[in-house]
């Protein structure tokens, strides 16, 4: 099965519960929405700086009851630019920075897809695939991909659940998942539309692609 990759940690392994928690999900493209992205990619721990306030941005994200999932295109591992541990390196400082600004800054899971685009992956965006494996981890679900999640075996409810990115791809995701898609200024990140993500009511942005 095509999976994506899961930082520092086997994929199917098992993920820490959450008390009281209603199966909301807020899914996070990483570069341009909780750091500050390169049209060259950032290419190592060095080049990964955290957008201000994206701590503080995830910390309350989880106050208000979501699980945090960073779901990330990272094609250069395949490209053979960075391998996977190199990659697993720029996580960790991801990670450190977040808890650094807000130490409730926690994420559930960081999932990556190393496909490039010719490689035709479902779990490259704007596939779902990473936003489903997703899902299935934090719900202890089997894992399963598929172009369209309506096309997966076992159904789930995504609640409030939620796609913010800066791409089209983002956008692509949301859609082809069944959930709401925000689009993020990759100058500004996370925090110039928390204010939307806290609100139950703000159906996202349509999907122009």
């Amino acid at each position: 099965m095509n999976l994506p990759g899961r930082h520092r940690a086997h994929i199917d392994d098992s993920v820490e519960s959450m008390d009281g928690w209603d199966g909301s999900i807020a899914y996070l493209d990483r570069d341009g929405v909780l750091n500050i992205g390169r049209e060259d990619y950032v290419k190592s721990a060095s080049e990964l700086i955290l957008l201000e306030g994206s701590g503080h941005a995830v910390a309350a994200l989880r106050s208000a009851g979501y699980r945090i999932v960073v779901v990330t295109n990272q094609s250069p591992v395949n490209r053979g630019m960075f391998s996977h541990e190199e990659l697993a390196e720029m996580n960790d400082t991801l990670i450190t920075q977040l808890l650094a600004e807000n130490e409730n800054a926690h994420l559930d899971l960081i999932l990556y897809s190393p496909y490039a685009p010719w490689e035709h992956s479902p779990v490259r965006k704007p596939g779902p695939g990473m936003l489903q494996v997703g899902r299935q981890l934090l719900s202890n679900l089997p894992l399963d991909v598929a172009w369209q999640t309506s096309l997966l075996k076992n159904k789930f409810d995504e609640g409030r659940s939620f796609m913010a990115g800066d791409r089209d791809a983002d956008m692509g995701a949301a859609y082809n998942h069944g959930i709401r898609g925000f689009r993020v200024d990759g100058k500004v990140g996370i925090t110039g539309i928390l204010p939307r993500l806290l609100d139950d009511d703000d159906k996202g942005d349509a999907l122009e692609i």
